[in-house]
């Protein structure tokens, strides 16, 4: 009896201790083109940016409801390397994130915003669409509702 609660105890604690996956820039645009979507929509947030968590559930509902299209939702988080085992993975849990999820893993913050677009001044929101198909993408530095998401989405898919 013993030996049973001591395991169920241990397999709770593997399923609070959520590891986000780091990636750099150039893991992202390998994930890009093996992936088999051709549509990336790539939201880059933080856990303490006010506008990125109030955007969050509007690229949830975008995954969902264009979920038969070759449509994939991926949220890069900027926030400290340090936080991919503790902030990250409480606060997806909390607002039950259910897109791919990374943290951002460069050693210069700099590196990776001018690898994703030079005009890009390190601001959050920011979102990165990319359509695969027809080698076209489209950077937005700035908080979306989930309309001018849409909006976004379908333009780059025309």
């Amino acid at each position: 009896m013993r030996f049973l609660l001591l395991s169920l105890l241990i397999l709770s604690l593997n399923v609070k201790a959520q590891t986000i996956p780091l990636i750099s820039s150039h893991d992202l645009e390998t994930r890009l083109n093996n992936g088999k979507d051709s549509t990336f929509v790539i939201n880059f947030w933080a856990t303490w940016c006010v506008p990125c968590v109030k955007e969050l559930p509007g690229f949830e509902r975008l995954q969902r409801e264009f979920a038969g299209q070759k449509l994939k939702v991926i949220l890069l988080s900027v926030d400290n390397r340090s936080k991919a085992n503790s902030a990250v993975p409480a606060f997806i849990r909390k607002h039950k994130l259910t897109n791919e999820v990374f943290v951002g893993n460069e050693q210069k913050p700099q590196d990776f915003i001018y690898k994703i677009d030079r005009s890009w001044t390190g601001s959050l929101p920011a979102t990165l669409i990319v359509n695969k198909s027809k080698n076209i993408s489209q950077f937005y530095e700035k908080q979306f509702t989930y309309p001018e998401l849409v909006k976004a989405y379908q333009l780059i898919n025309k």
